[in-house]
């Protein structure tokens, strides 16, 4: 039997007040046609990532509306994780090779966890590379499968994608964060585009006392009299902790008392993460105003929190990336952001909210260096990014897509409801949560509603392709 995760109980109302009335109100509606229907979502770690931070909001909250949810995860050891590594890398466009050996091994593994699979539901959410072959590998049966890719799988290494397609063609459906993420002749009939979201009731995101964040900061070694910029997230080559390093050696020519804080996550399926970390370490080793910590060393998501609400500038400088959770959560927080313009980041910074978009080191110590130095337009900024958080980023926008689509789904035809369809953005997936404010367009005989300017203009390049 496949390992489960356990989860605390949450209710969709306590979100009342954050988010629309009208969107919980839409919850429960949807919901309400697929009680008792039982839901597994499946992927490879517990902790030390964004799909697991979602599925421990998701899941409560998914029994909370009536259904039957549980979370599951996949077991392998530190060669299967290497290779699914690769996979991942290889996905994003990196230039890796696998063996025939690693081959059989990611496929035996998958067999494994396939046997394990015991219990019966009706719609099975599998996570990302790890569990994919899973559903070709135990049979269908009578479930409904939906393949989530988190991931940017817009130029896959060819090679590689041929490799996991093939255990593609089996999924009901597939969900991906933009719809540029889709490869080319991709095997899966039914594509959803939904971008992920935060939860602003988690530990990580819940508000937090300045005074209580400054007493964590301090506790475990963080001045906060001096400038404090800071980057969450896993070690990895795509997140660019380097880049950011050197961006910020060049702002301190001009604020020589500037802090770093890089705050990584370790996790079971990123052997890789370790490499890093010691590349890390070493190139900062002499200079004690960066400074690094880890889950593993005592910094959780309490500690998140406050680093995200207290720095001066979060910075997020991703070559690739999947979407970038950590930038809706520091806007949330009214922090400004750096960011690499890739993936899903210029989502959540659409129209010129929340801060700067960089393409280069040069790019990101001149706009960390403007944040700094210009409070007021800093302030602005964050001001903006917070609202387009509040509108498109939270939960339970997240949780009414996914039920939309299990309602569409398991009716076996297109949802009914004109309401839903009309205030969905046809470009990025998302529910608008003010359709007399957004951005709007007239296309054969109907009124498209918009999340951002950016997504209006997307539409209107090419309405056909938006609306087949």
């Amino acid at each position: 039997m496949l390992q489960s995760v356990d989860v605390g109980e949450r209710s969709v109302d306590n979100y009342r007040g954050i988010v629309a009335d009208e969107m919980l109100d839409e919850l429960h509606q949807v919901a309400g046609d697929l009680r008792g229907l039982r839901v597994l979502h499946l992927n490879a770690t517990p902790y030390g990532g964004g799909v697991a931070e979602l599925l421990r909001s998701v899941v409560p909250l998914l029994n909370n509306l009536g259904l039957v949810a549980e979370w599951k995860i996949i077991s392998g050891d530190q060669d299967f994780f290497q290779v699914t590594k690769t996979i991942h890398n290889a996905l994003q466009g990196g230039k890796e090779s696998l063996s025939k050996d690693s081959q059989n091994l990611y496929i035996e593994t998958a067999r494994r966890n396939a046997a394990m699979l015991e219990e019966a539901y009706d719609v099975i959410f599998v996570h990302d590379p790890q569990p994919a072959p899973i559903p070709a590998l135990c049979g269908r049966g009578d479930s409904l499968w939906v393949w989530r890719c988190h991931i940017d799988t817009s130029s896959p290494n060819p090679e590689f994608w041929a490799f996991l397609s093939q255990w593609l063609t089996v999924y009901d459906a597939a969900i991906f964060t933009l719809a540029e993420f889709t490869p080319p002749d991709f095997p899966v009939k039914q594509v959803e585009i939904i971008p992920p979201a935060i939860d602003p009731l988690s530990p990580k995101n819940f508000p937090l006392q300045k005074a209580v964040a400054r007493q964590v900061l301090e506790w475990i070694g963080i001045r906060l009299d001096t400038p404090l910029i800071t980057q969450v997230s896993r070690f990895d080559p795509w997140k660019d902790p380097l880049g950011v390093i050197n961006a910020y050696r060049m702002v301190r020519n001009t604020i020589p008392d500037l802090q770093l804080a890089l705050v990584g996550s370790m996790a079971l399926d990123d052997p890789e993460g370790w490499e890093v970390y010691q590349r890390i370490r070493m190139e900062s080793e002499t200079d004690p105003f960066i400074h690094i910590f880890t889950n593993l060393t005592g910094v959780g998501n309490i500690e998140v929190n406050a680093f995200q609400l207290l720095s001066d500038v979060v910075v997020q400088k991703s070559i690739r990336e999947g979407f970038g959770l950590v930038i809706s959560e520091a806007l949330w927080k009214g922090t400004p952001v750096v960011a690499g313009q890739t993936g899903g980041i210029p989502l959540q910074m659409a129209d010129g909210v929340g801060g700067y978009m960089v393409n280069s080191v040069e790019e990101c110590a001149e706009s960390i260096l403007k944040l700094l130095t210009d409070k007021d337009r800093s302030l602005e900024l964050a001001k903006t990014g917070k609202e387009r958080v509040r509108q498109n980023f939270l939960l339970p926008r997240l949780l009414l897509n996914e039920l939309s689509l299990m309602k569409r789904l398991t009716a076996g035809k297109p949802l009914i409801r004109t309401g839903w369809e009309a205030w969905r953005d046809h470009v990025c997936g998302m529910v608008v949560s003010n359709s007399v404010s957004a951005p709007s367009a007239e296309f054969g005989g109907k009124t498209y509603v918009f999340c951002s300017k950016a997504c209006h203009a997307r539409f209107l390049k090419n309405p056909e392709h938006y609306t087949q």
